[in-house]
Parts: C-alpha cells; sequence; structure tokens
C-alpha cells in the first residue's frame, strides 16, 4: 500500500504543478481542465440559484461566477497539494494515515505544529512548506493581471455605450453616427476596437477566467460589444464599399482574429476557412430590416440590399458561430444578432436616448428576433 500511496501522491502532485503552471505562469492560452470544470459547476450552481430564470436574474447571479471560480481554483490546488504530500507522507514513514495528513497540513501552511526528528522527511516538509506560500504569491499576483486586462475592456465599452445604446448592436452604431453628423468619427472607433479585439484576444485566451468577469451594467458587456462594432464594419463594407474606411475591414479581421483565439483556449470547434456561402443563423429578412432602419437614419448604401447582402454574409460566417457560442457560455445579455441562450429570453433591442435635434426624427428598430 505504501508504494501505492507514493505513486498516487507523485502524479496527483505533476497534475496540479501543471495545472498551476498552465492556468497562472505560462502565458499561451493552454487548455486548463481545472478552470473549465469550476465554470461549468459553479455556473449552473448560479443559474439554480437565480430566482424566475430571467436575464436580470441570471445576471445578478453570475456577477459572483468570476470570483467563486478564483476562490475555488485556490482551494483546489491546496487541497490537491495537502492530498498529494499526505500520501507521499504517508508512503515514506511509517506514520498513520491521520497522522501523514496533519503534517502534511501542518507542512503546506507553515504552521510547523507537527515537526519531528525524522530526518528523512525534512526534505519532503520542506518541499510542502513552500508549496503553500508560492501558490498564494502566484494567485495574488495573479489578480493585478487580470483587473487591468478588465479596466482596459470596460474602458472601451462603457465609451461605446453613446454610440451603440445598451445592448450594443451594430447597425445601430452606424444609424447614430448619421443621425447626428458624427460618421467621420468612425474610422477612430474601428482603430480603438481594433487594439481593443487584439488585447481581448490575447488576454482572454491566456486568461479565460476573464472571460466571466461581467460589465458593471447588466446591459452592457464586453462579448456583445466586440460583435457590435464588427458587424457595424461588415454593414458598412457590405452597404458602401466604396467609401467605407479601410479601418473597417482591420476591425473585422482582428475583431474574428479575437474570437477564434479564445475558441481554441475554449476547445470550441469552427471551420478556419468557411466559404462564403457557408450557411449562417442570422437572415436576409433581419438585415433587410437593419438597412431600412439606416436608410430612415439617413444612411445611403451605394449597392442595392440584395446586391449587400452575399457580401454581409461572407463576411458574418467568419465569426457568427463562434460568437453565438461564447455569448451562450457567457450568459451575455440577449442583444440583436447575438444568437440563443441557455435561459428563456427575447432579444432586446438597444435603449434610444430621449434627446434629439430639434425636428430630428427617429428611425423605427426591426422586429426583435
Amino acid at each position: 500500500m505504501e508504494w501505492i500511496s507514493g505513486v498516487a501522491g507523485g502524479l496527483l502532485l505533476a497534475v496540479l504543478a501543471g495545472s498551476v503552471l498552465r492556468t497562472l505562469v505560462v502565458p499561451r492560452g493552454l487548455y486548463s481542465m481545472l478552470v473549465y470544470r469550476l465554470w461549468w459547476l459553479l455556473r449552473r450552481l448560479l443559474r439554480l440559484a437565480a430566482p424566475g430564470g430571467g436575464y436580470d436574474a441570471i445576471d445578478r447571479a453570475q456577477t459572483w461566477l468570476a470570483p467563486l471560480i478564483l476562490i475555488g481554483m485556490l482551494t483546489t490546488w491546496l487541497g490537491g497539494a495537502l492530498l498529494a504530500f499526505g500520501l507521499l507522507l504517508h508512503a515514506l514513514s511509517g506514520l498513520s494515515w491521520g497522522s501523514s495528513f496533519r503534517e502534511a497540513g501542518s507542512s503546506l501552511l507553515t504552521l510547523g505544529f507537527a515537526s519531528g526528528d525524522r530526518l528523512r522527511l525534512s526534505a519532503l516538509d520542506f518541499v510542502a512548506a513552500a508549496t503553500g506560500p508560492v501558490l498564494i504569491a502566484l494567485q495574488i499576483a495573479y489578480l493585478p493581471t487580470l483587473y487591468a486586462a478588465y479596466n482596459r475592456r470596460e474602458l472601451e465599452v462603457t465609451l461605446l455605450q453613446s454610440r451603440a445604446g445598451e445592448p450594443a448592436w451594430g447597425p445601430e452604431i452606424l444609424a447614430r453616427q448619421w443621425l447626428v453628423d458624427t460618421e467621420t468619427a468612425l474610422p477612430e472607433l474601428y482603430r480603438s476596437w481594433e487594439r481593443l479585439a487584439s488585447d481581448i484576444g490575447e488576454s482572454h485566451s491566456a486568461y479565460p477566467v476573464l472571460m466571466a468577469f461581467r460589465s458593471p451594467r447588466p446591459y452592457r458587456h464586453w462579448l456583445v460589444g466586440l460583435i457590435a462594432v464588427i458587424d457595424a464594419a461588415a454593414v458598412q463594407l457590405a452597404l458602401t464599399p466604396r467609401t467605407a474606411p479601410p479601418a473597417a475591414r482591420l476591425v473585422l479581421r482582428a475583431g474574428f482574429t479575437a474570437l477564434r483565439d479564445m475558441a481554441r483556449a475554449q476547445r470550441i470547434p469552427f471551420d478556419p476557412d468557411p466559404a462564403p456561402d457557408a450557411p449562417v443563423r442570422l437572415t436576409y429578412v433581419e438585415f433587410e430590416a437593419a438597412a431600412a432602419m439606416l436608410e430612415a437614419a439617413g444612411f445611403r448604401a451605394e449597392r442595392p440590399i440584395e446586391e449587400a447582402w452575399p457580401h454581409f454574409h461572407g463576411w458574418r460566417v467568419n465569426y457568427e458561430a463562434i460568437a453565438y457560442e461564447l455569448c451562450r457560455r457567457c450568459d451575455a445579455v440577449p442583444a440583436l444578432w447575438t444568437g440563443p441562450r441557455d435561459f428563456d429570453s427575447t432579444p432586446v433591442p438597444p435603449r434610444r436616448p430621449a434627446d434629439r435635434r430639434p425636428g430630428e426624427g427617429r428611425p423605427e428598430l426591426p422586429p426583435a428576433g
């Protein structure tokens, strides 16, 4: 039994070390089984704790998801280390099971009350004594990185609110710019989100727990904002290919590259080179309604809607499936053009501001669907 205990303890310690390194140290977007199992379990438990099951209740409950994942990671690593060192101490000594785990806990948490004169266990006690503080220190050092990335992300998402409404929607971005004659500001918006999309792709694939951090307001969501910006760029390129800024193509490429980076980190399958005519779930009727809304806002298309649709379809096929799956997993606000959710929901159109210039009309939103 001693050698079985020793082998099991050694294997468990190796697995824990690999999990810690993959999650906290290696900046490569490596898949961490622990993070995603905790995410899967806690997300479902919080869903059960959401009374009514509507989006507002889901959002309030899921606010706790990211902090609970962080606490669960540290608890799992410390508990696993206690079990591993307890098994190793039992294998290398004549201690009983209870005494082995008592000494492992004493060493791991640097309490020192269970230390003895057994020299052959001193090296193992020293390793255990270093493991606990190192795990806690790595977790503490992990938090500033997470919150720095979170703050960078939420700054741009907050700035988007006046341009895209809450929840954000791609055609709404274009409509608002043409309503107030600020369409010349679109290239700057696209450049800002091109940089942010690259940042999100790198940080959220390297540290996937960031995807569970929600925005401060329930109807504002980073993923919905990213989809809205790349949808706006795709719509503008499809309808006005001559006058659309070059930055629109760049933000589209950066946007769906970021979504693919996150999909790889979460092992979401996708086609890296889809055919332009591959099916999408967004319908021509929805696109036509959005184009009519844009026309009412003063946006002038350069090609007919039926000719623009294949071009928009060809852009959207690169990112729609991944975007819908990520929105579902993140329980994002059910905005227009972001797919279904795991809870009962109806797509929520962006809220329109009450103030506008005298005599300025307001275009009708297309039906939610």
